[in-house]
């Protein structure tokens, strides 16, 4: 068998914590900051984690040796 590759995409944008969960960067600051409140700027800093069903989906399509 070959090896596996992993998306290149994908290995980009998502990380596999320890304990198995994806983790994923907030979207919408990359650009456009004038136009967005300073709330919804704050509250868009750091990771979250990404939710079961399609953490599954992640894990086994893109990132097959994560």
């Amino acid at each position: 068998m070959p090896k596996l590759k992993t998306k290149s995409g994908a290995k980009k944008r998502f990380k596999i914590t320890g304990t198995g969960k994806v983790v994923y960067a907030q979207a919408g600051k990359r650009h456009g900051m004038i136009k967005r409140t300073n709330k919804q700027i704050r509250n868009l800093r750091g990771t979250n984690v990404l939710f079961e069903g399609d953490a599954y989906n992640v894990k086994k399509y893109f990132l097959p040796n994560g």
